[in-house]
């Protein structure tokens, strides 16, 4: 396969929000988890930094990373943010827990860029992990029991993950890693087609801008704009609580696990 850069033109993406980032608003899942904590379905992403904004509540994300684990307390007004690799889990601190979610690189982690925490034998088997993963329907009781029983799954991996870092071994997280990474490898080139429509088209649009300015031609201006919307999809089942959506051109794309 080449490694020379592709040449076709990256296709236009109208309107993007800032950046190219994408956007959703969670409220933290109230059921129980095996370790007693109420909250959502443990995972990383592989090319993605996501960043959590606290609007309401109180509570925690925890994290396992190179450094070990970390539990980083959550309440209106905090910011925290992740980078690829990062497992995280948001949880609730006895109360309600409301968050709104900035998601590098547009629609990525809406189209597989985020693999769960399944115990080993699940992520080693690419057809059984995408049946825990999916949810049958994307609303009603049957895609709430689905999504209860992601999340339990996906808890009942992270917590041997944990525990062997707390020890300080980091060889099952490693493992994990890799093991995401494999299960994510035909979708590359999807992705990068994402990324070229984008956040790339995005940060390449303001180099042109500059480049305008800076010959004197500030045609760019003439198309100035506003626009607004709603979210599209309300109380729907993410990863880590119900979900509000905006299903924006390269920003939401609707996402197959839920």
């Amino acid at each position: 396969m080449s490694s020379e850069p592709s040449t076709r033109p990256a296709p236009v993406l109208p309107h993007p929000l800032p950046g190219a980032v994408g956007l959703s608003h969670l409220n933290a899942y109230e059921w129980e988890a095996a370790d007693g904590v109420c909250g959502g379905s443990p995972h990383l992403h592989l090319v993605c930094t996501e960043a959590y904004v606290v609007t309401g509540g109180h509570g925690a994300v925890q994290t396992l990373g190179p450094g070990g684990y970390r539990e980083i307390p959550l309440e209106a007004g905090s910011l925290a943010w992740f980078t690829p690799g990062t497992v995280h889990r948001m949880v609730r601190g006895g109360g309600d827990l409301r968050i709104t979610v900035l998601m590098q690189n547009s629609g990525l982690p809406e189209a597989g860029d985020a693999v769960f925490t399944f115990p080993p034998e699940v992520l080693a088997d690419p057809d059984r992990y995408a049946a825990a993963a999916t949810l049958p329907a994307r609303t009603g009781p049957r895609a709430e029991a689905a999504a209860r029983k992601r999340r339990d799954l996906a808890v009942e991996g992270y917590l041997p993950l944990r525990a062997a870092l707390l020890a300080g071994d980091d060889a099952p997280y490693l493992a994990f890693q890799r093991a995401a990474a494999s299960l994510v490898r035909d979708k590359v080139p999807g992705w990068r087609e994402l990324w070229r429509a984008g956040a790339l088209a995005a940060a390449e649009r303001t180099g042109a801008q500059l480049a305008s300015l800076e010959s004197g031609d500030p045609a760019h201006l003439a198309e100035a704009g506003t626009y607004a919307t709603g979210p599209t999809r309300r109380g729907g089942y993410g990863m880590c609580g119900r979900r509000d959506e905006y299903e924006l051109p390269g920003v939401t794309i609707a996402r197959r696990n839920g």
